[in-house]
């Protein structure tokens, strides 16, 4: 089985774990990890590494995250999407695009914004969600996150007492679309949640490249690690003799152009050999892929 990464088109109902689990006994190996999670519901991009791509996974700069939502207006839950209880109804049939868009508008940008309380966020060693399932009473502190882009497709009034929103939005890691949901709602007096989510693109790789399990079982094959490491890190060609040296571990002297942020280095013949950072002058070895 060749070393690289499997971009997945989750579906829902699954929980990342999964797919994890389905991929293993496909590739036939217990080297596979995934780079982020997905929430049972959601579906689309979920980037797996298979063998040795597994020690990119904790250096994939996966900061940049687009989704395609629906939020339901009228309906709070404790969960904030449909996989929980309602918790409160208010008729929001009388909600006008107009204002959905204003109340976008304090939800974009850099912003604070509570996480879900019914989330795997750790509460003094503890997980919020099992906080929230033994009954406790608890307020989560906010943290900054980005949405650079929170644009409505299409509102649908369906002349009952709730309105549904499809949503696209563009965002930071660490930021709850189900969250957007809730305080959309909760800014339009009326209350909200998630109905449905998709994740359509992670860092540099989108749902275009994304292969479905049905199709994985056909036909399994990775992106190689080579092409997945060019395409999410600046790239360093080096000759022979430094190729040599980085495979002994030994620190090279870094290029002026070298960052503190992870770069790919590549032999003459275009081999992926290592991750490497910038540090005091020196190129330091983050992982020896050669």
């Amino acid at each position: 089985m060749k070393d690289g990464l499997v971009i997945v088109d989750k579906p829902g109902g699954m929980t990342s774990h999964d797919v994890v689990a389905r991929l293993r006994r496909l590739a036939g190996t217990r080297r596979v990890g995934h780079a982020g999670t997905l929430d049972p519901m959601a579906t689309g991009v979920l980037v797996i590494g298979v063998e040795k791509a597994t020690r990119l996974l904790g250096h994939l700069a996966l900061t940049r995250k687009e989704y395609e939502a629906t939020i339901r207006l009228g309906q709070s839950t404790i969960t904030d999407d449909a996989e929980g209880e309602v918790t409160a109804s208010v008729p929001a049939g009388a909600v006008t695009r107009e204002a959905i868009d204003a109340g976008i508008v304090p939800l974009t940008g850099d912003i604070m914004q509570v996480p879900s309380k019914v989330s795997a966020i750790k509460v003094n060693g503890v997980r919020s969600y099992a906080r929230v399932r033994g009954g406790e009473d608890f307020e989560l502190p906010a943290r900054p996150v980005t949405v650079s882009a929170f644009a409505v497709r299409d509102v649908r009034h369906d002349g009952g007492d709730v309105v549904d929103v499809d949503v696209t939005v563009e965002c930071s890691s660490g930021t709850y679309i189900r969250a957007l949901a809730r305080d959309l709602g909760a800014g339009l007096g009326v209350g909200g949640h998630l109905t449905a989510l998709r994740r359509t693109r992670v860092g540099p790789y989108g749902a275009d490249i994304a292969r479905t399990l049905e199709q994985l079982t056909e036909a399994f094959a990775v992106l190689p690690i080579a092409e997945a490491a060019a395409a999410a890190f600046p790239r360093w060609d080096v000759d022979d003799r430094q190729a040599r040296l980085l495979g002994n571990g030994v620190r090279l002297d870094a290029p002026p152009s070298l960052g503190a942020g992870p770069t790919a280095v590549f032999g003459p013949e275009g081999e992926f050999l290592a991750l490497v950072e910038g540090r005091e002058g020196q190129a330091r070895i983050l992982a020896n892929l050669g």
